[in-house]
């Protein structure tokens, strides 16, 4: 009977280890555990979520994709991802009309490779719910320009081309300590025009965000949320994408995602404390969508 008992005690802790066991973790930004429903009702309260996630990440997908699901039962959506860039708005617009089909849209815009696992279920429900999707990033093409010559390059360019970037001059502080870390990890490879072609980034994908709500009738701006999908690393520490929201719409309430990867998720590392609102936690083995 001892031994039997010793056994069912075994069990039952290998059993409620087993049930404790969880693939993501979301904490605020002091490292306390939230639910689900305490993050959604906080980013509800803001006009704009910046959703930092990892790129090869299927818990990030699947949040965003729930999160965009939920937050539309109560308020108009307009979605935003880096993924689509600028001069790719006339296709995504065709698709959304369904003037062309996917096989028209791969072909006629520069999808990424995990687009039809990870970002066309976000541009299938914009579709079917009738909302927009903007293509916020700049063209790489400029970006990699800025890399090359620096900002100053950007102004030669024709006035149809500066369509597709932030305005002219684009505000910049290498001193951000985002900015700061590229350069310490990049090392001898690292430069100041290499920080400006990050930034010229962050500041079109804020300028997308910003001039997207500023064209809503009024009537409807305070029913309004806007989600962007982008990689973490442009909104963390609310830096990047959030910075230059702020030089653009001082004011303008914003909540932010980051995801972050730990061994033992069952506490957020120091490191990961503040990094934005809400930290998605996710056990270092979740499977990669690439």
């Amino acid at each position: 009977m001892k031994n039997l008992l010793a056994a069912l005690l075994i069990f039952c802790a290998s059993f409620s280890f087993a049930q404790n066991k969880s693939g993501y973790v979301i904490y605020n930004a002091k490292g306390k555990k939230v639910s689900y429903k305490k993050m959604l009702k906080t980013l509800s309260k803001n006009e704009i979520t910046l959703f930092g996630e990892y790129h090869d990440n299927p818990i990030s997908h699947w949040l965003e994709l729930e999160v965009t699901k939920d937050l539309s039962k109560n308020y108009d959506l307009i979605l935003g991802a880096e993924m689509i860039e600028r001069d790719n708005q006339d296709a995504l617009n065709l698709y959304l009309k369904d003037s062309i089909n996917q096989k028209g849209f791969d072909t006629t815009a520069r999808l990424w490779n995990n687009h039809k696992t990870d970002y066309k279920p976000l541009v299938d429900f914009a579709k079917d719910s009738g909302y927009q999707f903007i293509a916020t990033n700049i063209p790489r093409r400029y970006a990699s320009l800025v890399y090359k010559k620096d900002f100053t390059a950007l102004d030669t360019l024709p006035d149809e081309e500066k369509a597709w970037i932030a305005p002219l001059p684009i505000p910049f502080d290498i001193n951000l300590p985002r900015y700061q870390a590229i350069l310490k990890m990049m090392g001898d490879h690292g430069s100041p025009k290499l920080i400006k072609a990050q930034a010229v980034k962050d500041a079109t994908m804020a300028h997308s965000i910003i001039n997207a709500l500023n064209t809503q009738l009024c009537d409807i701006c305070d029913n309004t949320r806007f989600i962007h999908y982008n990689g973490s690393f442009h909104s963390d520490y609310y830096e990047g994408i959030y910075w230059y929201l702020e030089q653009y719409r001082p004011g303008t309430r914003v909540a932010t995602i980051a995801t972050v990867t730990q061994e033992d998720n069952s506490s957020l590392d120091e490191e990961s404390k503040g990094r934005a609102d809400f930290i998605i936690c996710v056990d270092e083995d979740m499977t990669r969508t690439y």
